[in-house]
């Protein structure tokens, strides 16, 4: 049975930093692309960020650009998102999934074949 078990997120102040981590199990990690989402309070999901199967290809939404930083480590099944300079708009459940390919394509977001339960960022102001 496939399990996504994300953790890391918590209450931070703006401008400070939180990385989040996401580890995989039942499925073979490396054939997987990986992403991160987030839904803030009455807003629809949006993706953050993916990687490939290999970690050379990356994509991130404009509003994380330059402040997150997403990474894995196939050998031991973990997906991370380094978040920098938080911010207040940052605040929201932060979702870890697999994709459906092994690439950022994109279309990525709509390519989700597993998902995990979600760990909440708050940023106060």
């Amino acid at each position: 049975q496939v399990q996504v078990v994300e953790s890391g997120g918590g209450l931070v102040q703006a401008g400070g930093s939180l990385r989040l981590s996401c580890t995989a199990s039942g499925l073979t990690f490396d054939d997987y692309g990986m992403g991160w989402f987030r839904q803030a309070p009455g807003k629809e999901r949006e993706g953050v960020s993916c990687i490939s199967r290999s970690g050379g290809s990356t994509r991130y939404a404009d509003s994380v650009k330059d402040r997150f930083t997403i990474s894995r480590d196939n050998a031991k099944n973990t997906l991370y998102l380094q978040m920098n300079s938080l911010k207040p708009e940052d605040t929201a459940m932060y979702y870890c999934a697999a994709l459906r390919g092994a690439y950022c394509l994109g279309s990525w977001p709509l390519a989700v074949r597993y998902w995990g339960q979600g760990t909440q960022v708050t940023v106060s102001s």
